[in-house]
């Protein structure tokens, strides 16, 4: 037992090394240089130590702004696509002829890159002096007014975040629920036709329970990739999104550690431990809702 313990360890120092170096060691780097004040990368300097730098940015205008516009991205698009992802999964499990086709054309838009999907978007939604996009043409058609989803109110320019962020992540998710829906063991399913269960009922008793660890995976890796979301309005509003209204907390990060001919590493350093804390202190909550509502293989039931 010692010994295979030994090769376990072995085994697992290369990616415990790599781990080190390239996340755990930057980490506490970070960490260091988010209370050093006035810190300069070319004199390696600072004025002092201290929680000034948090200060700073948690009292600054733009973080909070970010802040907002971070978390009401995350709260829309991670449950709005995760649905939308399980629905489209539904109906591919179902269809028989072209499945194939169909789940190509639905990873299409992963596989794209980001900066050519916003352009599409930006040809939909944005007005410009020789077109108001082909979705205000539809608009107007409905008899509707139209709005500058790229230059215009809040309300509109988050609507068109949301709808490109949902776009974008959907593929992968349907990629995983379509393969999650497949692994559920055909023999709960005769069984329940047997006892006459609904369509309804078998989804919430059988499918549902069965692929809710794919569902509290996708959840989870949606909450941390929304937190860390930047290309996405980089590509709808250009590279001042500070001017635009819609910048994120890695947009804001960005921005304080290369702004300015040099920047303010101390209050990037800041607001990425701030930003390192809340994922970490939602995907622990998470984790403690999954121990309740996510099926184990093999454990007991959850509700």
């Amino acid at each position: 037992m010692k010994k295979d313990g030994k090769k376990a360890w072995l085994y697992l120092l290369p990616a415990i090394l790599f781990l080190g170096v390239f996340m755990i060691y930057p980490l506490i780097d970070v960490l260091i240089y988010s209370f050093e004040e006035g810190y300069n990368f070319a004199s390696q300097t600072s004025f002092g130590t201290g929680l000034y730098n948090y200060s700073y940015v948690l009292h600054d205008p733009y973080f909070l702004q970010a802040i907002r516009n971070t978390f009401i991205l995350t709260a829309i698009t991670v449950p709005v696509s995760t649905g939308l992802s399980l629905l489209i999964a539904l109906g591919l499990s179902k269809v028989r002829a072209l499945r194939d086709l169909y789940q190509t054309v639905y990873f299409l838009p992963y596989v794209t890159n980001t900066l050519a999907v916003g352009l599409v978007f930006m040809v939909l939604f944005q007005q410009t002096e020789y077109s108001d996009g082909l979705v205000n043409l539809l608009i107007q058609w409905f008899g509707g007014e139209s709005v500058d989803f790229i230059d215009g109110p809040y309300w509109a320019k988050m609507l068109v975040l949301c709808l490109y962020t949902v776009w974008i992540v959907m593929p992968f998710k349907i990629l995983i629920l379509t393969s999650a829906l497949a692994s559920v063991n055909e023999e709960y399913y005769k069984a329940a036709r047997v006892d006459g269960t609904s369509s309804f009922r078998t989804f919430t008793k059988i499918t549902l329970p069965m692929i809710s660890p794919m569902l509290f995976y996708l959840v989870v890796t949606g909450c941390i990739g929304a937190f860390k979301a930047y290309s996405d309005a980089v590509a709808l509003f250009g590279t001042d999104l500070n001017a635009a209204g819609m910048n994120t907390i890695v947009g804001y990060v960005y921005d304080m550690l290369y702004g300015d001919g040099g920047g303010y590493p101390s209050y990037a350093s800041a607001a990425a431990i701030i930003l390192f804390v809340i994922v970490l202190t939602v995907t622990c909550i998470n984790l403690l809702i999954s121990n309740k509502h996510v099926y184990h293989e093999g454990g007991t039931g959850h509700e």
